[in-house]
């Protein structure tokens, strides 16, 4: 058997033969016009009843958007047809007919949403299934050509990472626990021994908030480096994200294009990357008409006017030490503040990387602990990596479905991933 994207390379008149789902179905007199899809693309198939036998014309006849089939015929170029070229059936058999399929044109997103284990056939969640799977591929070749090891982490813990307010609490045979924030602290383990790691695994936040850019489960990619300082970390982040956009707007035009992106724009996407401090990005969210004080977070409308005339991401960096987490090295030069960033994706998308440098001294972690009245058992073994050898080091995290966002310039982060899991949705 071969796949629809073959019929488009084949010479007219020679014979195919193809299976696939009924995509489309119509019948107009003595012809029957099927659109056939598989994993690779769509095809037109022309079944006229005087060319095949009166069975296959019956099923042909008979079949329902969605039934799996099996067509043999002769490719015939025709520049009506989707991508210039059909079938014309000389033979057609139904593998499964199944039933009425239930999604048709103008139904509602949540309906869509409550049936995603069928619009996930769509071609436009197909394309962005496959654009998604092609970024985490170049991510990873990335960091392969880098000398990093990818190591699995914990899904479930006993502490937090970012705060406690956003975990997600369970019953651990008796004993409190946690589904992880971020496997960052996991991550920073393996840095003793192999120095260059990341961790591609779900992250959970209970954030109770109901925007295009949030979910409860969300996927992360998170590296650390031993001997990496707040620049460094930068750097890489910025040739990360190149390196990512710039395979796909070379080898993947056409996909872009079919997912909504702008791919003009995406070549602009060049390390490095406009830099600004937290201080300087707060003055101009004012300049520009928000309104912010020092010492506060930016929201989702404060990103979107700091970015919206942005080609490539920016860095914000350096924000104050009250707003960030535990474990973020002080700025040497100011101690109010700490050695981090984010990285803010253009035209508003939002944050797509958050990072820093980690403090990697014992007795200055213990203290930043407990300032944050951090309850110190449940991070012994955090503090023992102080203890034995620790070395300087730095690491960020990339949430996945946000930089697919941003890339595929989607307008809601749950068509970014299958099955989006969100304040008011866990089913299916």
């Amino acid at each position: 058997m071969q796949k629809v994207s073959d019929v488009f390379k084949e010479k007219e008149g020679r014979e195919v033969a193809l299976r696939g789902w009924v995509y489309r179905h119509r019948t107009s007199g003595n012809i029957v016009f099927l659109v056939l899809r598989d994993e690779s693309g769509v095809v037109q198939v022309a079944i006229k009843k005087d060319k095949v036998g009166e069975k296959a014309w019956e099923k042909a006849n008979d079949v329902y958007i969605e039934s799996s089939v099996k067509v043999k015929g002769r490719v015939k170029k025709d520049e009506r047809a989707p991508g210039g070229a059909e079938i014309e059936a000389s033979d057609f058999d139904i593998i499964h007919r199944g039933e009425p399929f239930p999604i048709s044109k103008d139904l509602s997103e949540e309906f869509l949403l409550d049936v995603r284990h069928l619009w996930l056939r769509s071609q436009k969640m197909t394309n962005i299934m496959k654009a998604r799977g092609l970024i985490v591929n170049y991510l990873r070749e990335f960091f392969d050509k880098k000398g990093f090891y990818e190591l699995p982490p914990p899904i479930i813990t006993t502490s937090g990472c970012e705060g406690g307010a956003t975990l997600f609490e369970l019953n651990y045979f008796g004993r409190k626990a946690y589904l992880t924030q971020s496997s960052q602290m996991y991550a920073e383990v393996f840095i003793f021994a192999l120095e260059k790691v990341y961790v591609f695994a779900p992250s959970f936040r209970a954030e109770k908030s109901r925007t295009v850019r949030h979910l409860a489960e969300y996927w992360h990619l998170e590296p650390e480096m031993a001997f990496f300082d707040h620049k460094m970390n930068m750097e890489l982040q910025e040739e990360m994200i190149e390196y990512a956009v710039k395979n796909m707007v070379e080898n993947h035009p056409e996909l872009l294009l079919k997912c909504g992106a702008d791919a003009e724009a995406l070549k602009k996407v060049k390390a490095p990357f406009p830099r600004m401090t937290y201080e300087k990005a707060v003055e101009e969210v004012n300049a520009r008409g928000g309104k912010m004080e020092w010492g506060e977070d930016f929201g989702a409308d404060e990103e979107a006017l700091l970015t919206a005339d942005l080609e490539k991401p920016l860095f914000v960096e350096k924000y104050p030490k009250k707003i960030k987490a535990f474990y973020m090295e002080e700025d040497p030069h100011n101690p109010e503040l700490v050695l981090n960033d984010d990285l803010l994706a253009p035209k508003g998308h939002g944050e797509i990387i958050g990072g820093s440098e980690r403090i990697w001294e014992y007795d200055k972690l213990l203290e930043r602990m407990k300032e944050h009245q951090l309850d110190l058992k449940d991070y012994e073994w955090y503090l023992d990596l102080r203890k034995y050898g620790s070395v300087p080091h730095s690491g960020f995290g990339l949430g996945i479905e946000r930089f697919v966002k941003w890339v595929l310039n989607l307008k809601h982060i749950r068509d970014a991933i299958p099955f989006p899991r969100t304040i008011n949705r866990v089913y299916p």
